[in-house]
């Protein structure tokens, strides 16, 4: 079945040639099927709109104003199309990520410049919050993935670990005696200790974790972010549940020390979050494909 848009494309070939038969060629089509196309849309509109003549065939009044109109609507679709093109193409485009400021800063800088480089012409929007407000931005649509620390517990999201990271509690110089031998979580939890806000989600995993040993913490210091944390740390505080990767300049410059655990704790990962029901954009895919290592 010829839908109605087919008969306006030929419609509008057969006005650019002024032939049927120029437009059966155009149109890869036979001229009686192309003859037939003019003349069903010409019984659907009621309308004649060709002037049939020896030499071709010449718009009629009422079919000249169709053609502008048709026209120029074949044209808008032509250039949807070449956009869908584009935006397969990553020639244009957006892609929007939600990120912490510490794994933004750690992790996700020289992701967003490799990106960037490859395809210039894709515009970037980052959204800063937590775990928790980063899942509130993918459900609201306000962000196409989220880079979360892990874990991440919601059936709605698609979650991929891209990178494992550890826990650890650092100190400044002035602790170096008192933490000179490895020491137990119990003990531990007596001195004073900086960590993240409540609602962090590294907070939150380490604080499980020490729980389930039977460990409770009260600690000195609740902070806002990574950076702060250490830089308490740094001026002797106190001691400072910090992750590792995030902190190894310190350690590597003898700024910071990390502390002798008895048992450590288990690792865990940022992941790259999206919604199970939302299709990724061209964007959003070829961007989770570098940061897991499939590029």
């Amino acid at each position: 079945m010829v839908s109605k848009l087919d008969l306006y494309r030929v419609f509008s070939v057969v006005g650019k040639n002024e032939s049927f038969s120029q437009a059966a060629k155009a149109l890869f089509m036979t001229q009686p099927a192309v003859s037939q196309s003019i003349m069903q849309l010409e019984r659907e509109l009621n309308t004649r709109l060709f002037n049939r003549t020896p030499k071709g065939v010449t718009p009629t009044t009422e079919g000249s104003l169709l053609l502008e109109y048709v026209n120029s609507a074949i044209n808008l679709i032509e250039i949807g199309e070449e956009k869908i093109n584009e935006f397969k193409n990553l020639t244009t485009g957006e892609l929007r990520i939600g990120v912490g400021d510490t794994i933004s800063k750690y992790f996700l800088l020289p992701q967003l410049e490799a990106f960037r480089n490859r395809y210039p012409n894709i515009k970037l929007k980052i959204e800063n919050g937590t775990t928790d407000a980063l899942i509130s931005f993918l459900k609201s649509g306000e962000v196409d993935i989220g880079i979360c620390n892990l874990p991440v517990n919601d059936s709605t999201l698609e979650v991929r670990p891209c990178l494992a990271i550890h826990d650890t509690f650092v100190y400044g110089d002035k602790y170096r005696k008192l933490l000179a031998k490895p020491i137990e979580f119990k003990e531990l939890a007596k001195l004073p200790l900086i960590f993240l806000e409540p609602s962090s989600n590294s907070r939150k995993y380490v604080e499980d974790y020490l729980l389930s040993k039977g460990v409770k913490i009260a600690p000195e210091f609740e902070l806002g972010s990574h950076d702060l944390v250490v830089e308490f740390a740094r001026i002797n505080m106190g001691i400072a549940c910090v992750t590792r990767e995030f902190t190894e300049g310190y350690l590597e410059r003898g700024i910071l020390h990390e502390v002798q655990l008895n048992e450590q704790i288990p690792h865990r990962s940022i992941g790259v979050c999206s919604l199970k029901s939302v299709p990724l954009s061209p964007a959003s895919t070829k961007f989770m494909e570098m940061v897991l290592g499939r590029k």
